[in-house]
C-alpha cells in the first residue's frame, strides 16, 4: 500500500460493527412479501446487492430485528461459507431492509471514511489473498467479528477516498445499468413466453372473439381458437404436452483426452447467477479441475443442479471452444425447439421453485437432470408459432449477451485499476482519460 497512507483499523473508522439477525432463530417466520431480507448469498462476487436474491419479513419482524436493520452506505460483508468475504455498499432503494446472522454489517463514519472506497478496498485482489490466510486458520471457513473489526485500511484522505471511488464506481454504476438492461429485455421475453405457452393468451382471445393484444394479423393466425383437455389441463386445440427432454438433449458433450486444448477456460456454479457469469478460470490442460467436463454448444441452457432455486443459470451464446462447465451444471441443446423457446421455458420463476421442491441431499441439495427433463410444457405443432417467437425474442436474449460483453470489459477494466489506485501507484488524474472514453459507448 501507500507507504503515506496511514494504516488503521477498520473498527477506527466505524460507529458500528455487527452482524445480522437471522428470524427463525427467535421464532419469526419469512413472508411472502414485505420488506426486503437480504441474504448472504444476495451480495454478489461483482459487489452489488441482488434483489431476486431476497427473501422478505413482515413489519413486526422488521421492527422487532433491530440489530439487523440496514441503513443506507452500510457496507455488508459476508462472514462464512462460499460467500465469504463478498461485500457491498446498501443503497437507498432496497431499504427498509434487514440481513441475517452471516453478514457483517459496517456503519461507517463517514466524516473519516466514504463507503465505497472501503467497499472497493475490501474486494482488493490483493486483500483477499490477506482474507483467505485469515481464513484458512480456521476449521470451517468463517469470520467473526473481531477479525473484522482489525481489518488493517490504508487510509487516503477523505477527498482521495471519495476520487478512487468515483472512477471505480462509474465503472460499477455502468455494469450496474447493464444488468438492470439484461433484466427487463428477459423478463419480456419470458412475459411473451407466459403469455403463448402458459397462459394461451392469443388463444383465449379469439375464443372469446378478440382479436389477440400486441400481435399482428399474421401472427394471430397461428393460433387456434379452442381449448382441449390434456393432463396440463386444457391446452390449444392441435397443440401436445411434451417434456423437456423431447425437445432436448442433457449433458451429451463431455470433454475427452481427444480434445486438444492447451488452455481450458471453466466456469464454476458458484460464480454463475441469473444470466451472469463473474470469474472465468483458466486452467492449462490437465490442471483443471476434475469437475470441468460440461462442453458447450452456441444455444445451450446452463442450469445448476445443485441448490437449482439459487438462480444459477445462463445461456450460452457463441462460447470459445475450449470453455467447459462444472459437472454440477446440467447442460441443455435444443433438438426441437429454437434456443430462446428453451431457455425462455426454464428460467422461469416457478420452474426453479420447482426444481427447489424436488432436490435433495444435506448442506448442498441437488436434483438429477432427468428431474429437468420430466418438467412438461405445451407445445404447437405449428413450427411457425416457435419461429415467431424466436424471431422476437431471440434479439432481446441476444442485446443481453452484447450488454454483458461489455459489462465484462468494464469489469476487467475496474480490476486492472483497483489494486493499482488502492496501492496509490495510480492517481484517478491518470486513468481518467483511459476510463472516459468507454464510460461514454
Amino acid at each position: 500500500m501507500n507507504s503515506e497512507w496511514p494504516e488503521v483499523r477498520l473498527g477506527d473508522l466505524s460507529e458500528v460493527i455487527t452482524k445480522g439477525t437471522t428470524p427463525t432463530s427467535l421464532g419469526y417466520q419469512f413472508t411472502e412479501t414485505g420488506i426486503n431480507f437480504v441474504k448472504s448469498e444476495s451480495v454478489t462476487f461483482d459487489g452489488w446487492i441482488d434483489p431476486s436474491k431476497f427473501a422478505r419479513i413482515d413489519a413486526k419482524t422488521h421492527a422487532a430485528l433491530k440489530r439487523s436493520q440496514l441503513k443506507e452506505g452500510d457496507v455488508l460483508f459476508s462472514m462464512a461459507g462460499i460467500y465469504i468475504g463478498k461485500t457491498a455498499v446498501v443503497p437507498k432503494d432496497i431499504l427498509p431492509a434487514n440481513t441475517n446472522q452471516a453478514v457483517g454489517i459496517v456503519r461507517l463514519d463517514q466524516t473519516r471514511a466514504h463507503p465505497r472506497f472501503i467497499d472497493y478496498f475490501l474486494r482488493n485482489p490483493t486483500y483477499n489473498l490477506f482474507l483467505n490466510n485469515l481464513v484458512s486458520q480456521s476449521a470451517q471457513p468463517n469470520l467473526n467479528l473481531a477479525e473484522i473489526r482489525n481489518l488493517p485500511i490504508a487510509l487516503p484522505p477523505l477527498p482521495e477516498q471519495r476520487a478512487i471511488a468515483s472512477i471505480l464506481g462509474a465503472l460499477d454504476d455502468k455494469i450496474e445499468l447493464n444488468r438492470r438492461m439484461n433484466a427487463t429485455l428477459e423478463a419480456m421475453a419470458r412475459a411473451l413466453f407466459q403469455s403463448w405457452f402458459v397462459d394461451f393468451d392469443p388463444v383465449r382471445a379469439k375464443s372469446e372473439g378478440r382479436a389477440p393484444s400486441a400481435m399482428d394479423a399474421e401472427t394471430a393466425a397461428l393460433f387456434p381458437s379452442e381449448f382441449v383437455d390434456s393432463e396440463l389441463g386444457l391446452i390449444p386445440k392441435g397443440w401436445s404436452v411434451r417434456t423437456i427432454q423431447d425437445v432436448s438433449v442433457i449433458n451429451n458433450w463431455t470433454l475427452s483426452k481427444a480434445d486438444k486444448f492447451e488452455t481450458l477456460e471453466y466456469v464454476e456454479i458458484s460464480e454463475v447467477n441469473s444470466g451472469n457469469i463473474g470469474t472465468v478460470s483458466t486452467y492449462l490442460r490437465g490442471d483443471e479441475p476434475s469437475r470441468a467436463r460440461r462442453r458447450l454448444r452456441h444455444g445451450d441452457t446452463v442450469l445448476s443442479t445443485v441448490r437449482p432455486d439459487r438462480g444459477a443459470y445462463f445461456l450460452s451464446l457463441n462460447p470459445q471452444e475450449n470453455r467447459v462447465v462444472s459437472t454440477g451444471f446440467a447442460v441443455l441443446t435444443p433438438t426441437k425447439v429454437p434456443w430462446s423457446f428453451l431457455h425462455a421455458a426454464l428460467t422461469r420463476p416457478e420452474v426453479s421453485e420447482h426444481l427447489g421442491h424436488m432436490a435433495d441431499g444435506g448442506a448442498y441439495p441437488a436434483v438429477r437432470p432427468e428431474i429437468i427433463g420430466a418438467i412438461q410444457i405445451a407445445l404447437s405443432d405449428e413450427p411457425s408459432v416457435l419461429t415467431a417467437f424466436h424471431q422476437t425474442c431471440s434479439s432481446l436474449f441476444e442485446q443481453a449477451e452484447c450488454n454483458r460483453e461489455q459489462s465484462r470489459t468494464l469489469a476487467a477494466l475496474r480490476d486492472t485499476l483497483l489494486p493499482r489506485l488502492l496501492s496509490g501507484e495510480l492517481s484517478v488524474a491518470d486513468i481518467s482519460s483511459i476510463a472516459d472514453p468507454i464510460l461514454r459507448v
